[in-house]
């Protein structure tokens, strides 16, 4: 065989080399087109706009006097907003090791400022609303909430002392956004 035969035949390992490359460009390209062939279905199960905008709820805390409650909505949910006095707070520290407490809890644990108490307003038994967000509603024999479908009463820290409540007042996810703003959720 000549020089200028062998030299014009290629050779084996050169075949493979370039077959690899060709087959890696390949299964990149098809990657790179199925993902952008599933990007707009993988984004079409994001949550729509209005969805996200009830997920957290803004609200501003100026107006709200020393001792005043008051309810606003998140998820539809009732949420308990007090600015609690400074007796109030004396009361729910105090009772901190209480052995009335059913789901013990300190009130550092419940709240991120002490003046200010946030929990959802369900009762953690069936569900009801409790009642004590108004001064003409009863506020049971701890201060704070009393359920009046199977008589479960909560005290200033949201926390259950008596009835069949298993559980606490849920804090819900919070958090301040001023001095005087909070955004829940």
């Amino acid at each position: 065989m000549s020089d200028s035969a062998h030299a014009a035949a290629p050779s084996h390992q050169d075949g493979e080399t370039r077959r690899d490359f060709l087959t890696l460009v390949a299964t990149a390209a098809a990657g790179v087109g199925a993902a952008a062939a599933l990007w707009p279905f993988i984004s079409s199960m994001n949550p729509s706009k209005d969805v996200l905008a009830i997920s957290t709820s803004d609200v501003d805390l100026s107006p709200v006097e020393l001792g005043q409650r008051i309810t606003v909505k998140w998820r539809g949910k009732p949420v308990f907003i007090v600015h609690r006095t400074p007796e109030q707070i004396a009361t729910a520290e105090k009772d901190d090791t209480s052995d009335t407490l059913i789901d013990p809890q300190p009130d550092e644990k419940r709240v991120q400022k002490p003046e200010w108490l946030i929990v959802v307003g369900v009762c953690t038994h069936l569900g009801c609303v409790p009642l004590g967000q108004t001064d003409q509603q009863p506020h049971g024999e701890f201060g704070g909430w009393f359920c009046p479908c199977h008589g479960s009463q909560y005290d200033i820290s949201g926390r259950v002392r008596h009835g069949p409540a298993p559980k606490n007042l849920v804090v819900p996810t919070y958090k301040f956004t001023s001095d005087t703003a909070v955004t829940i959720g």
